[in-house]
């Protein structure tokens, strides 16, 4: 009964701008299938620690795993609807009768009986219901190893970001600190040339409140790190306090050694946990239109039984043995309330279809714009990089004419705090770009094995497809 599961046509997923390349800049990209363990591309073994650290002991996938091996135990109580079920019952009382209640006033006498027996059962399942039932609880059971693999998606990129972002914030720290060395030696120049009657004795006072500008960003990136080496901690199943302080000492921001490979929309949609989560618990909800359905004929099932009733004194006797073979017929007459149940199931399969398209239309978008803004923030990156040269190069002029005679101190620590300045700008592009990095990887949707699901190809991608009924 109900319909056979299939990829509606009108789904999203079909269209064709969801299966050709991305309309993102691709200049900083490549068009091959990313690895799922992506952040080996980083070739850091330190990174690559603490991922499968996470992978083994992070309580959001021990949450994840525990919910997964719930819908496996309700898989199999829905399958145990095929096979053949059966009861046994042993009891004994001692019991006297109410004489008054058979409208006699001799008192009955006072005896133990005896009641015991098997009986076995076997649906006939004719209109299929129970295996209806079987198809989504299994579409069900997929449904939670792709959102398993979705928080594997989520613990892999949080785990990045979090050591990316204690190397990024050491990296802006190095920056920071550099600059207000440079802002100390301008002001102690500075108090030589007003001592001299070079300059005010404002100049100096000014030159201080620079500094304590430039100091004052430090310990917010100070923070920065040390949070992020708490989030790393916990994110691998650790207390906070234990975070390893030697990550501290990290000051080189996370590189790859190639462009990033981000395929197409075809093998994104088809990588993506939550997309194939939300294509399964469509199916899911087909299927229970079926059970809904089913509800509307008649449930025959074959039983049969066997035991004993009576007196203790005459159990397993010729006056005590019982048995009953023959099938079970029951059907519920108001068939309204099969009718509104099937009128639910399918409203909920329309939700789900649209809930389905969703998450396709968010997947895309996603990957849209960790594209854009990763191929933005390079050509920022870019530009920094060529201001932080050009004050190197400035930088270097100005010691070469100070050392010979040419300029004075000033201008050469002017040229100093400039290039500091630009270094520390550098710094923070550089925290930008990485960031985009994780998210692009993030959106998609790499991390997760997918060696424990049984796929098939639907539409030219692959999803885990539960049986057709």
């Amino acid at each position: 009964m109900g319909p056979d599961y299939r990829l509606p046509e009108q789904a999203l997923v079909n269209a064709p701008s969801a299966n050709g390349a991305f309309a993102s800049r691709a200049d900083a990209t490549n068009t091959a299938d990313p690895p799922a363990d992506w952040w080996r591309l980083y070739d850091d073994a330190t990174l690559s620690h603490h991922i499968q650290m996470a992978l083994r002991a992070n309580t959001d996938l021990r949450i994840a795993e525990a919910n997964l091996e719930q819908a496996h135990a309700l898989l199999a109580e829905a399958e145990t609807g095929r096979q053949i079920n059966g009861s046994a019952a042993f009891e004994t009382t001692y019991v006297q009768q109410s004489a008054e209640a058979d409208l006699s006033h001799i008192k009955p006498p006072q005896h133990q009986i005896a009641n015991t027996g098997i009986a076995i059962n076997y649906d006939l399942d004719l209109f299929g219901g129970i295996r209806r039932g079987i198809e989504a609880a299994s579409a069900n059971d997929e449904a939670a190893v792709a959102a398993r693999d979705l928080v594997r998606v989520n613990v892999v990129a949080d785990t990045t970001r979090a050591y990316a972002d204690i190397c990024n914030s050491g990296n802006e720290l190095g920056s920071a600190r550099r600059t207000a060395d440079v802002q100390l030696q301008t002001i102690s120049f500075t108090r030589t040339m007003a001592t001299n009657g070079r300059v005010a004795s404002f100049d100096i006072d000014r030159e201080e409140s620079l500094y304590q500008q430039f100091k004052a960003r430090i310990p917010r990136l100070e923070a920065r790190q040390i949070n992020a080496a708490y989030r790393l901690a916990t994110l691998i199943g650790q207390l906070p306090e234990n975070y390893d302080r030697s990550l501290l000492a990290c000051h080189r921001p996370l590189r790859l050694a190639s462009r990033i490979m981000v395929g197409d929309a075809r093998s994104l949609l088809g990588r993506r946990p939550d997309v194939r989560a939300a294509e399964r618990r469509l199916a899911a909800s087909t299927a229970m239109i079926g059970v809904a359905t089913s509800e509307l004929y008649p449930d025959v099932k074959i039983g049969a039984s066997v035991g004993t009733q009576g007196a203790a004194t005459d159990v397993f006797g010729p006056l005590t043995n019982r048995f009953g073979v023959g099938p079970v017929i029951s059907w519920n007459i108001n068939q309204n309330v099969a009718r509104t149940r099937i009128a639910a199931a399918e409203a909920r399969t329309r939700a789900n279809l649209a809930v389905f398209d969703k998450t396709v239309l968010a997947a895309l978008r996603e990957i849209e714009s960790a594209l854009t803004n990763y191929a933005y923030n390079l050509d920022r990156l870019k530009n920094l990089k060529k201001a932080r040269d050009r004050a190197a190069k400035v930088a270097e002029d100005a010691r070469r004419l100070w050392r010979g005679g040419s300029a004075d101190a000033l201008t050469s620590l002017d040229a100093d705090r400039s290039l500091a300045a630009t270094e520390q700008a550098y710094a923070a592009g550089q925290t930008e770009v990485s960031q985009d990095q994780i998210a692009i990887f993030l959106a998609l949707g790499g991390g997760w094995q997918a060696s424990e699901l049984r796929e098939t190809r639907i539409s030219g991608r692959s999803f885990s497809q539960g049986p057709s009924g």
